[in-house]
């Protein structure tokens, strides 16, 4: 039976540690700069990020604005314009918390009605646009993480698990060649038991066969040079998902991933209106799970063990029956 290594107390004074610790040498490694961030955007302009699923963002009316807000699912597109607006150079970047409730997520042991994240976004030059430098920018990511596990294990050394440092890569079509038969999950599920730190690229494209690894957004990550972080969980026996992230569109990429996904109805916004006419800087940027960090380097079984949000009658029974002390 599962038994958390660490008390609420301790689990309360260990997220302070790694979000502290995971944030700073993040925003070190990458030159991040902190910003403050929506937590609703306008329904109108298209912002906010649909996660390849059309109207999914939670939307509703504020009576004192007389319009429509929808609460962010994350923060892509509002970083870009953010970059171009406060005037960031190339190799300059922001990052902020985003806060988003996802309705549509099915709850289980890393999803939650609740997503924490920090959404980052570093301004580059049009040389960067290619694997290497994405490859790169994912080990520097990895590396903080494992810094962040050492940290965090001077004061609860009972926190034995590693983190792998070395990163494999492989292309998503790749992966599905390897596994034909078995289910995204599965997929991912085999390739992370086998390599404990895994990055599969190039996630949205439709494969020769006509299949997709996972729905992204066609108006952010250029499907060409973008990817998941995932992590082996010795604790949940299966791989946790901890960042997903890319190089951004350029105008050729946009509009030919528009046309793929059939959403060419987004074209006339101002975003991707930006986009298309090279107003908006090229950028790579992401999401990186905090509360999923949380659970990793926590070695936690549920995230409700680092994080407070809301859960149904079958979620407090498994708490109850596996004895997990939720926030």
């Amino acid at each position: 039976m599962y038994i958390s290594k660490l008390t609420i107390k301790e689990t309360q004074h260990a997220i302070k540690i790694v979000k502290d610790n995971f944030e700073k040498r993040l925003s070190e490694r990458l030159n991040l700069s902190r910003v403050s961030a929506p937590i609703v955007v306008s329904s109108d302009g298209a912002i906010n990020d649909d996660l390849g699923v059309k109207n999914s963002a939670l939307k509703f009316k504020i009576d004192s604005l007389g319009y429509d807000v929808e609460i962010v699912q994350s923060l892509a597109k509002w970083k870009r314009i953010a970059l171009k607006n406060y005037g960031y150079d190339v190799y300059e970047g922001i990052y902020t918390d985003m806060n988003a409730i996802r309705t549509k997520d099915i709850l289980d042991n890393t999803h939650s009605l609740y997503v924490d994240q920090w959404d980052w976004e570093l301004v580059i030059n049009e040389s960067d646009r290619n694997i290497n430098f994405l490859e790169n920018i994912v080990r520097t990511i990895v590396q903080v993480l494992k810094e962040t596990k050492d940290i965090v294990r001077k004061t609860y050394p009972m926190l034995d698990d590693d983190i792998t440092e070395e990163v494999f890569f492989i292309d998503a079509e790749q992966l599905d060649n390897m596994y034909p038969n078995l289910t995204m999950r599965e997929k991912e599920h085999h390739i992370t038991k086998l390599h404990k730190t895994v990055f599969i690229k190039k996630i949205g494209q439709v494969f020769t066969n006509g299949k997709q690894h996972d729905l992204r957004a066609p108006d952010y990550d250029d499907w060409s040079l973008n990817g998941d972080i995932l992590i082996w969980s010795n604790v949940l026996n299966e791989a946790v998902e901890l960042s997903s992230m890319g190089i951004r569109v350029d105008g050729a990429s946009l509009l030919s991933q528009l046309q793929q996904s059939n959403r060419l109805d987004l074209i006339d916004h101002p975003y991707h209106q930006m986009v298309l006419n090279g107003e908006l800087p090229l950028t790579i940027g992401g999401g990186i799970g905090q509360s999923r960090i949380c659970m990793i380097v926590l070695e936690k079984l549920h995230i409700a063990e680092v994080q407070a949000s809301l859960w149904n009658a079958a979620d407090h029974n498994y708490f109850k029956k596996q004895k997990i002390n939720i926030l």
